[in-house]
């Protein structure tokens, strides 16, 4: 697979990542119109009462804003608030413990900019995963590119993952989730989900066939 063009997202689900991985080549929108109710700045893990969102709360100042000038809002807690969803969440998990600190450290980060957060947690996987990977930003935006599997608005949480012919058979294979006792397989999650439960097989099963 040779490149790929994606939105920024926040701890990005399976069908994101799988791209990420997979592509020679990536780059994230750098100008693109922030797009509410995306997952720009949402994530969904598995807790003990199901599918959970986590939200970044950001600071909005006008309508068609720049990605790039997105800033987070710490007015309140939200940090914590996630870290205890997630901890809480997967510390029962077989992986958690390896990965603990690592990403308990992006809770204590606090940058300016929404997409400057995104590319840390990025990196930091990079780097757990032990991934050499390195990702481009766009210079400006183009409705359309040449070159790139477009991608920027086509993981969205309003779109079924399904319809992508691609990775639809390999996100719907079942691996072991913590709370698998009480709630079928779910798939598609974020890719702590995946992360905390299969640690570094997350690259076999991610893998591109």
């Amino acid at each position: 697979m040779n490149s790929v063009i994606l939105s920024t997202a926040y701890w990005p689900n399976l069908h994101y990542f799988y791209y990420l991985l997979n592509s020679e080549n990536v780059v994230i929108e750098n100008y693109e119109h922030y797009q509410k109710q995306s997952f720009r700045n949402r994530t969904q893990i598995l807790t003990s009462n199901g599918v959970h969102d986590l939200t970044v709360p950001v600071i909005k100042k006008h309508d068609k804003e720049i990605i790039n000038t997105i800033e987070i809002s710490y007015a309140e807690p939200w940090q914590l608030k996630h870290w205890r969803a997630i901890s809480n969440a997967y510390r029962n998990s077989p992986y958690f413990e390896f990965f603990e600190d690592e990403i308990k450290s992006i809770y204590d980060y606090k940058p300016q900019l929404l997409l400057q957060y995104n590319l840390h947690q990025l990196n930091v996987l990079f780097k757990i995963l032990r991934v050499s990977k390195t990702i481009q930003l766009t210079a400006l935006f183009e409705k359309e590119v040449s070159g790139l599997l477009d991608l920027r608005n086509s993981i969205h949480p309003k779109i079924d993952f399904r319809q992508d012919i691609i990775t639809k058979k390999i996100l719907e294979t079942p691996y072991y989730q913590t709370f698998e006792d009480k709630f079928p397989f779910q798939p598609n999650l974020s890719i702590l989900d995946l992360l905390f439960n299969k640690g570094l097989q997350t690259l076999d099963y991610l893998r591109f066939t």
